[in-house]
């Protein structure tokens, strides 16, 4: 499997590091139920079949956290976009709808 770094072009997967499921927002732990969800968030994952999102972190190489849109069943990459693009993006979409 190879990753395209939006920086750096394409490289092999042994130049980065998985971290995980990208989808995931941490709860608030201010919550008046934050054990039970910081429970569910770390132990009651999803195992998707298809397309994911997953945290990447080029480690050998420009050292950019990556979302890297890759499905599980084929390991085909559709999409690598900077994690803090993905961020900011995020934010928006949560204040336009506030």
């Amino acid at each position: 499997m190879r990753i395209r770094c939006p920086h750096c072009g394409e490289r092999a997967l042994d130049e980065f590091s998985y971290l995980g499921d990208a989808s995931l927002t941490r709860p608030d732990p201010a919550s008046p139920d934050a054990a039970n969800e910081f429970y569910a968030y770390a132990y009651e994952r999803r195992n998707i079949a298809g397309p994911t999102q997953e945290l990447w972190y080029h480690q050998a190489g420009c050292h950019a956290w990556l979302v890297v849109t890759r499905d599980t069943r084929s390991h085909e990459i559709s999409d690598v976009k900077l994690a803090e693009d993905v961020a900011s993006q995020r934010s928006k979409t949560t204040a336009g709808a506030a």
